[in-house]
């Protein structure tokens, strides 16, 4: 039987670091569970190297995403967003058809982290780790359960 991809949108407001390294993750270990984008309420216009950096540590590459605005999506019908910043997850979002599942994942930025190099690095990669561990556990979800059991599921997974 065909399975029904769930479109997932993941959030943060700039969009070049923490959501990049979200899509290219459950892009990698969930294409054909999910359709994955990300965006940002005000993005920075570009991918950050922090995030390459730990993707490509992590064996995956963030090629052919782009930073982009959750304006760009407005149109699109999304089953869940995942918001990673507290700015962005504060902020009133489109109105996406489909009516979202709203989930917060709360992760520090890499990106705004006042560290050294190595720091930020280590960082990004803490953040890399974590995605990755939520994400897995997202794929195992049982996505038949009722809507609001599937959002307590999901949101237990902030936790990680």
């Amino acid at each position: 039987e065909m399975m029904i991809k769930r479109r997932v949108l993941f959030l943060c407001t700039g969009n070049c670091c923490r959501s990049q390294m979200a899509e290219a993750l459950c892009r990698h270990y969930a294409a054909e569970k999910f359709e994955v984008c990300s965006a940002g309420s005000h993005p920075a216009g570009f991918v950050h190297e922090l995030a390459r950096g730990a993707m490509g540590a992590m064996g995956l590459d963030c090629d052919g995403q782009w930073s982009k605005s959750w304006d760009d999506l407005a149109d699109s019908e999304i089953d869940v967003v995942i918001t990673l910043c507290d700015a962005a997850a504060g902020l009133a979002c489109p109105d996406w058809s489909g009516a979202p599942m709203r989930v917060h994942w709360p992760l520090p930025d890499p990106a705004m982290y006042q560290g050294n190099e190595d720091e930020r690095r280590e960082l990004a990669m803490r953040v890399a780790d974590r995605l990755k561990l939520k994400i897995q556990r997202m794929i195992q979800l049982d996505w038949s359960a009722d809507r609001e059991a599937l959002t307590v599921e999901l949101t237990h997974l902030g936790d990680l």
